[in-house]
């Protein structure tokens, strides 16, 4: 029995050791992990700084000097990543414009504020070095102007508060700057700069007994408790929180050494951009309840001008529905804004969306989609587009904010527009040409957003071709166009079109096709269309992926 308990005890101990090993690493692999991870951080910074000595003089200037106080960490990364001047730029103007309280005017007052701050700390608080290398200088262009100041100039005698001790001493020149409130800081802040060789450089301490001139001499400005006899001088000089201040009968809060170590490296840190956008994206989180697609397509117009319409697709069941009088009703009011990056608002637009459906269609229906369109014409550049529909019924809403980079159409380069797949292609009226939604000159062009077709269905391609040359003898171009679709590697399908089957044969051409794709078997597929200018020697493709399945009986419900 004992040599079966033996056998147990023995098994038992060795399967916890074993777990032990298992569980905790040896302290030599934790020990090459910090290494490395040191060892990236190294890495990064070296490489950060031999990319801002590639930087030209005046972006090194703007990054170190400008803005080195206010820029991010990653702000800074991110700037360093840059390869041109030209991007270098708009990341400058971004930077600006995201701290515009105002981006709806043309004045940026976060930017005037800030370089007011900055020549303020030059005029003022220069010492040898320009003012906005100083403590003070930092602190001011970080934080603005202190609500009070208390300071002695030429330094004399001073009267301790009771938080140091109380007492006389003879003090260096010094100032206290108090803040009121300082966003992500706190309440009642208050900082002390300190002048203790006279040279007119004051450096921000945490230590308030930096300032007394008579620390190091016996028994000269006592503070209260050691004047009475019931403390040392002595004493100030084994506190172990940093500082040399006399004992006190009470410590406020913020002389505790862990607050006074927090202020201090809280301070000189970058403010917390975007503080209330913590509260907007919460709200988002919350709020934004409906849920939508959208794309946006580019079409010419002139080499200054590119048509962009935005498309934007609603599942019906994420709209409310009213019923009355066997009509199931929903509204949606949409606003959007389409602004360049300085914050100019390039155009808004603001439309109702609204779908009524008879009670007997009602289940099918709700199953489908929403569309709406809007083609605006804008110059080629960066702008963001803000879109807010808001579910009258219901109150929800829903919110995207979106990039666009317009491409720019040259007079040379044989180039096209973008690569649409609809769910409909049809010729409209004369008299509706190139007016209303899904209208793109002579035709009616519903985009297939999630670009998924059933196979009883016809897919719609669309899209046109700029710059193609023309035989100067016949004034005609002479453009070939092949189709592909592939299916993972392999190809299933294949079409040319020579220049005498076109209908067009400008400069400028559409292309408009509808495929049957009762052919094709469920599955996904990429579709890839060679333009060739057989006058210019110049060809251009545009490939986009689609999927095809099964029959279904869900409604394509579009909102027009």
């Amino acid at each position: 029995m004992q040599a079966r308990l033996r056998t147990i005890f023995a098994f038992l101990l060795s399967a916890a050791l074993a777990f032990s090993v298992h569980a905790f690493p040896p302290p030599q692999q934790a020990g090459e992990q910090k290494k490395k991870e040191e060892l990236s951080e190294k890495e990064r910074k070296r490489r950060e700084r031999e990319m801002l000595k590639e930087l030209d003089s005046a972006y090194r200037q703007w990054l170190e000097e400008d803005v080195a106080y206010i820029i991010t960490d990653e702000e800074r990364s991110a700037f360093l990543r840059l390869t041109t001047n030209e991007e270098r730029e708009q990341f400058i103007e971004q930077f600006w414009l995201n701290r515009d309280p105002t981006p709806e005017t043309v004045e940026n007052e976060a930017r005037e504020e800030h370089y007011r701050r900055i020549a303020y700390a030059n005029e003022r608080f220069a010492s040898g070095i320009p003012g906005w290398k100083t403590d003070r200088g930092r602190i001011y262009i970080i934080w603005g102007p202190p609500d009070e100041i208390e300071g002695m100039p030429a330094g004399g005698q001073y009267n301790r508060p009771p938080e140091e001790g109380g007492g006389f001493t003879s003090v260096h020149a010094f100032e206290k700057w108090r803040y009121r409130y300082l966003e992500g800081i706190g309440n009642d802040i208050i900082l002390e700069f300190v002048d203790p060789t006279g040279s007119g450089e004051y450096r921000l301490t945490m230590d308030p007994s930096e300032k007394d001139a008579l620390l190091y001499v016996p028994n000269a400005g006592l503070s209260e408790l050691e004047a009475m006899g019931l403390a040392s001088k002595v004493d100030r000089f084994t506190r172990t929180d940093g500082t040399r201040l006399p004992k006190t009968m009470f410590e406020p809060a913020r002389m505790n050494q862990f607050e006074r170590l927090e202020l201090f490296a809280k301070v000189q840190r970058p403010p917390a951009r975007f503080r209330d956008l913590e509260a907007v994206v919460t709200s988002r989180i919350l709020r934004n309840q409906i849920h939508f697609d959208f794309r946006f397509d580019y079409l010419r117009i002139t080499s200054d001008t590119v048509l962009v319409p935005i498309t934007i697709q609603i599942p019906n069941r994420e709209m409310t529905f009213t019923s009355t009088q066997g009509v199931h009703s929903a509204t949606m009011n949409l606003h959007a804004r389409i602004s360049a990056l300085n914050g100019r608002i390039v155009q808004t637009f603001e439309d109702v969306i609204r779908r009524d459906i008879p009670d007997s269609l009602f289940a099918e229906a709700v199953e489908g989609v929403s569309l709406y369109q809007k083609a605006v014409p804008l110059r080629p550049g960066l702008y963001k587009l803000d879109v807010v529909i808001k579910d009258v019924n219901s109150g929800d809403i829903g919110a995207i904010n979106q990039g666009l980079r317009v491409p720019r159409y040259g007079e040379e380069e044989l180039a096209t527009s973008t690569l649409i797949l609809a769910d409909l292609i049809e010729r409209v009226p004369s008299r509706e040409v190139g007016l209303g939604q899904f209208v793109l000159g002579a035709s009616k062009v519903r985009p297939k957003l999630d670009q998924t077709f059933s196979t009883d269905q016809r897919m719609g391609i669309y899209f046109q071709v700029y710059n193609l040359k023309v035989d100067p003898t016949t004034h005609r171009s002479a453009p070939v166009v092949e189709y592909v679709i592939r299916r993972g590697d392999e190809e299933v399908w294949r079409f040319r079109e020579n220049p005498e089957q076109l209908e067009q044969r400008g400069s400028q051409i559409t292309i408009e096709k509808l495929l049957p794709l009762a052919q094709f078997e469920p599955g996904k597929y990429r579709l890839e269309i060679q333009v060739t200018d057989t006058i210019g020697q110049q060809s251009v493709t545009s490939q986009t992926e689609f999927t095809v399945k099964a029959p279904t009986t869900t409604a394509r419900a579009g909102n027009e």
